[in-house]
């Protein structure tokens, strides 16, 4: 059925949302819960302060859906709205969240919610089962201008059903293991009170401060500035067992500062709480002098077991000449990717060999990367009609040079590029490196006028997802995450399979399948992995006894799941800067935390 069809359907039958979920609520249900895993925070974390932190790129509206929404300041937005269950980051278990309860239904594709009566949105409403009848109502709007949410919430979650105000039933579109039927048929309450559904909604909508969940509400913008959240004074989860001691700061100030290079200065005036250390040129060259020497600043270094982001070169199939697969294999074996990692990352960093990464047993760990060989790029191109060189040694075609364009938008990555063309030229291929700002890059790649991208899309969940980046339903077109223009019926066809798989054992063969087709189609070509997180910290940012958790892919954090376990300390705020004003050094501090490196 045509999804607009779908939504006008819907909107007449708004009372009957659910295709097959039964109409009273089975009585047998098996309700679970999960209170008995330990705490992840510090009870003696304290409330109070201002957390200042940075992006490079201002958000080019509020919305979390429709054009331009997927930016980076959106994250901030996101994990400060809950879903019905959470993951402990440590024994990756089910945590309630705004669902005290959950059941599963017998047939394998259905779940039941009792929902708990104590959450708020910010603007003081209950949250109730309405809102999550709105909420699937609203992700198939054609007028919220997202093709991918549209798909998603008409084929991936199929119906929805109100038992009353505070229990609610989803059903997913086929049979799933229980574990990740729970994340992936879950979803978001939608205000239905702050919402108008329209064709205006997209721009009546840019820069208004939707209500949520979570702890923190937007309090100030200043537009190219600063976006400041402030904590809500009672909010409703503050002593739910999963949420005390969290969220501490009263303020977080996300600041605009453009290049981290700059921000690294801010930080080390004292201006900004914390800074990321990954890149090892901040790690082992910028992260040196008084500030640390002295104690003021400490290093910490924390390995996670996390799932790895999809990070290197996305090829464009349909910009010339990357719909050649030999010009695309070519390209693999021109990147040397090793000697970026032996140079200017110190060798910090570990070769990703295939697209997903750090999902057990959805790895297909037999993948290995195209390894840098000049010799074997010759022979694609060679094979390609790229046989001849210009004057500068780059190979030529019909007259044409083979020149590239990689768009990219972190001026940190430019020594790694410039190796990388450097190398490449070698084999004859030139590339043109085009550094954006964030917002112009990603608007680029997301209308689909790039060539090639350096980029990464987050990890994390627990299966991969295939549908959004190589199903050819989003190729060719602007607005979806598939950057490379995959278009290919069997793959379309395993993915479906996949998405739709029923049990565990078969929905990880056809990942390995899906993997191994990613790599022979090489459009994406992996680059770095990095089991770790590193940062700076002025030392009076305090975190737990344990540093993190399993899954903290950054330690400071304020918000999400395994988020907000820091706090202020203000006592040792003063103390910190009454020292460095008379210049008496304390002890220095430098924290390499292996709790949860994982035994080969």
């Amino acid at each position: 059925m045509n999804k607009f069809l779908s939504f006008l359907l819907l909107t007449v039958f708004s009372a009957n949302l659910a295709l097959a979920l039964p109409k009273e609520l089975p009585a047998e249900l098996n309700w679970q819960t999960n209170l008995s895993d330990p705490i992840f925070a510090d009870p003696a974390a304290k409330r109070g302060g201002r957390y200042r932190t940075f992006v490079t790129t201002f958000p080019l509206t509020l919305r979390l859906v429709g054009p331009d929404s997927n930016g980076s300041f959106a994250g901030y937005m996101r994990a400060n709205n809950l879903g019905l269950v959470g993951i402990h980051p440590n024994t990756l278990q089910p945590l309630p969240e705004l669902a005290t309860h959950w059941a599963f239904g017998d047939d394998g594709h259905t779940i039941y919610f009792r929902l708990d009566p104590d959450a708020r949105w910010s603007d003081g409403k209950p949250v109730t089962a309405d809102d999550y009848l709105f909420a699937l109502e609203f992700m198939r709007s054609k007028f919220i201008l997202a093709p991918w949410y549209n798909n998603h919430f008409n084929e991936v979650i199929t119906g929805i059903a109100k038992y009353d105000d505070y229990t609610i039933g989803i059903e997913g579109a086929v049979a799933k293991p229980q574990d990740e039927m729970l994340f992936e048929y879950g979803l978001s309450p939608v205000a239905k009170h702050f919402h108008v559904l329209d064709e205006n909604w997209v721009k009546d909508y840019n820069w208004r401060v939707e209500p949520n969940t979570g702890p923190y509400i937007i309090s100030e913008i200043r537009k190219g500035k600063y976006i400041e959240f402030t904590r809500k004074k009672d909010w409703w989860a503050n002593d739910k067992r999963y949420f005390k001691y969290r969220y501490n700061p009263d303020h977080l100030r996300v600041k605009l500062i453009r290049d981290i290079n700059i921000a690294y200065q801010y930080f080390r005036k004292g201006e900004l709480d914390n800074f990321p250390l990954l890149m090892p040129r901040f790690w082992h060259k910028k992260a040196q002098g008084d500030i640390y020497e002295n104690g003021y600043v400490g290093k910490i270094k924390f390995y996670n077991d996390v799932p790895q982001p999809i990070s290197g070169l996305f090829l464009n199939e349909d910009a010339t000449p990357l719909n050649d697969i030999n010009v695309r294999y070519a390209i693999a074996h021109a990147l040397n990717v090793d000697k970026v990692i032996n140079t200017v990352l110190h060798g910090d960093y570990e070769r990703l060999q295939s697209a997903h990464d750090g999902y057990g047993d959805y790895t297909n760990t037999t993948i290995r990367a195209r390894e840098f060989d000049l010799k074997k790029a010759g022979e694609y191109l060679d094979k390609a009609g790229w046989q001849q060189r210009n004057k500068d040694g780059i190979r030529t075609k019909d007259g044409q040079p083979l020149s590239i364009r990689i768009t990219y938008y972190n001026s940190g990555h430019n020594d790694r590029l410039v190796i990388l063309s450097q190398e490449a030229l070698k084999a004859g291929i030139e590339f043109k490196l085009q550094l954006l700002d964030p917002s112009s890059a990603f608007k680029q790649i997301m209308e689909n006028k790039h060539q090639a991208a350096w980029m990464g899309w987050s990890g994390g969940g627990l299966s991969p997802t295939y549908w959004e980046f190589y199903h050819s339903e989003n190729a060719h077109k602007s607005q979806t995450n598939n950057v490379t223009n995959t278009d290919d019926p069997v793959m379309d066809a395993k993915i479906m399979a996949y998405r739709k798989g029923t049990d565990k054992a078969g929905r990880v063969k056809l990942a390995h399948e899906l993997e191994q087709m990613i790599h022979d189609q090489g459009s994406f070509i992996p680059t770095f992995k990095v089991p770790y997180t590193r940062e700076a910290y002025w030392r009076w940012l305090k975190l737990p006894a344990h540093d993190g958790t399993r899954t903290s892919d950054s330690l400071f954090d304020p918000l999400g799941g395994s988020g907000g376990l820091f706090w202020i300390d203000q006592e040792a705020r003063r103390n910190i800067l009454e020292a460095k004003s008379h210049g008496d050094a304390l002890p220095p501090e430098l924290i390499i935390d292996k709790t949860w490196v994982i035994a080969p």
